[in-house]
């Protein structure tokens, strides 16, 4: 099992989830997050005088899914939550040990 952990733009949410409903994700946790890469943020003109915003508003998502889910999951975030430009996001992948249930107490597959 592997946990996927996306950063997109908010925009691209609902974009991202019917993708990732589409290869067979059945659940996702969304987080709004704030942030910078490479984009650096930038600067906005509020009553005349100009301030820099350094963390942009992002929406993190996080994903545990069978190891053979893995790289069609990738692949939907990416086609879905691309634009082209600066900003786009990231895409984590790092290994699961165990998954429990709490209601019903299924462990690792059974579990997601």
């Amino acid at each position: 099992m592997k946990k996927i952990e996306a950063v997109i733009k908010p925009f691209k949410l609902d974009e991202v989830r019917e993708a990732l409903s589409a290869v067979g994700v059945t659940g996702l946790t969304v987080s709004e997050v704030k942030g910078f890469g490479r984009q650096k943020g930038h600067t906005e003109l509020y009553r005349g005088a100009e301030y820099v915003v350094d963390f942009l508003p992002k929406i993190k998502l996080e994903i545990v899914v069978a190891d053979d889910t893995v790289e069609p999951a990738i692949e939907a975030i990416i086609k879905a939550a691309r634009t082209g430009k600066i900003g786009d996001g990231k895409i984590f992948v790092t290994a699961v040990e165990q998954v429990v249930r709490i209601r019903t107490g299924e462990a690792d597959e059974a579990a997601i």
